[in-house]
């Protein structure tokens, strides 16, 4: 205490002829670069000790730069405050009050963001059966993005009722906001749909991190899930972006709601003629011997007569929407190569074919005979 009495005295004789308003901010500007210096020097040397240390430790220093550094910015503040002449200035102590209402919305948010890395921490999404991992991944996300939503807002709104002058006007607007509330309301209405949508998927989850969907037509994975939007990925690397509220207002196709495995269907349309058995054993050996079947589902019927061909449809089974879809294309091009070798005559053809065929055998058989 003696020796910031001393400083306080030595600045007033040293910088006496300077205003008491021209000092202070010197004072304080002084105390913010040096604060400033005193943090940048301390995060580098963080950032080098946790740079050969795992990804959360080095997210975590990252994270936490920016509030670290707002509250040494104001420790050097109040320390200034203390010493230069104005420090019982209302416009500092109005700015010091708003800066601790902003840092704890920053740490509350950061601390937020870390307790969900650590919790997640426990699931992996790239593992073959990530059901569970999505479902909680999904629900974490969304419900720290709503979070942070009413986070800032409150952060906001604390902040703007320090001020004496806002407060009374907020009163006021409070005191008459019939009109006022309605056109506001009717403002909001796109964003508060989005945010109570958000509160829905995060509880009843019909769609989550990586689930492969049909969508207006589309088939992709969801790559993102924000406080507004979902990102879709698509299968060409395109992204549809949809908003929250289609999820709870429209009908959609989610492929992997409660397995990621899948059964692909493959459709043949032959000849009447073609032996149905061994079209039947070819389709077993085919997705026998494939890498991608998961050992669940292989079958082939006969499901519909049409005018000149017949249907026949074949079912295979595999542990996701990507292998399935790759087993289908193998079983498509595998089948109509046997069919092609085995079985060309059982190819779709028109009847009037079949009979041009049958005249010029007759004729051949006729000519054969009168030689």
């Amino acid at each position: 205490m003696d020796r910031l009495r001393a400083l306080i005295s030595f600045l007033d004789a040293t910088f006496a002829w300077l205003p008491d308003w021209a000092l202070s901010l010197v004072v304080i500007a002084v105390a913010i670069l040096l604060a400033l210096w005193l943090h940048a020097l301390l995060f580098r040397n963080l950032e080098r000790w946790v740079s050969g240390q795992d990804l959360f430790r080095r997210s975590l220093v990252s994270r936490t730069t920016g509030p670290a550094r707002l509250a040494v910015v104001m420790a050097a503040v109040a320390l200034a405050t203390a010493i230069a002449p104005l420090a019982n200035d209302r416009l500092v102590r109005q700015i010091m009050i708003v800066g601790i209402v902003v840092l704890a919305g920053w740490t509350v948010s950061t601390a937020l963001h870390v307790w969900m890395v650590l919790y997640l921490r426990r699931f992996k999404l790239d593992s073959e059966d990530n059901l569970l991992a999505r479902k909680h991944v999904t629900q974490s996300r969304i419900l720290e993005r709503v979070a942070r939503v009413l986070i800032v807002i409150l952060t906001v709104a604390a902040a703007l009722m320090t001020f004496d002058d806002v407060r009374q006007v907020g009163i006021s607007l409070l005191a008459s906001a019939g009109a006022a509330s309605l056109v506001l309301g009717l403002a909001l209405q796109p964003v508060l749909r989005n945010l109570m949508a958000g509160v829905q998927l995060a509880i009843t989850q019909p769609i989550r991190i990586d689930d492969a969907l049909l969508i207006e037509g589309e088939w992709g994975n969801v790559e993102e899930i924000t406080a507004s939007y979902v990102v879709v990925r698509l299968w060409d690397w395109r992204r549809l972006i949809v908003p929250l509220s289609y999820f709870i207002e429209q009908p959609f196709q989610n492929w992997t709601r409660e397995s990621s495995a899948l059964i692909g269907t493959v459709f043949l349309y032959v000849d009447y003629t073609v032996p149905v058995e061994d079209l039947r054993r070819e389709l077993e050996r085919i997705v026998r011997a494939s890498p991608l079947w998961d050992k669940r589902v292989v079958n082939l019927q006969v499901t519909d007569f049409k005018e000149n061909t017949m249907e026949i449809r074949m079912l295979m089974s595999a542990s996701t929407a990507g292998r399935t879809f790759d087993l289908r294309c193998e079983v498509r091009e595998k089948m109509i190569a046997y069919v092609q070798k085995c079985h060309p005559e059982a190819l779709p053809r028109t009847r009037t074919d079949r009979v041009e065929e049958r005249r010029d055998a007759k004729a051949n058989v006729k000519t054969a005979t009168a030689h």
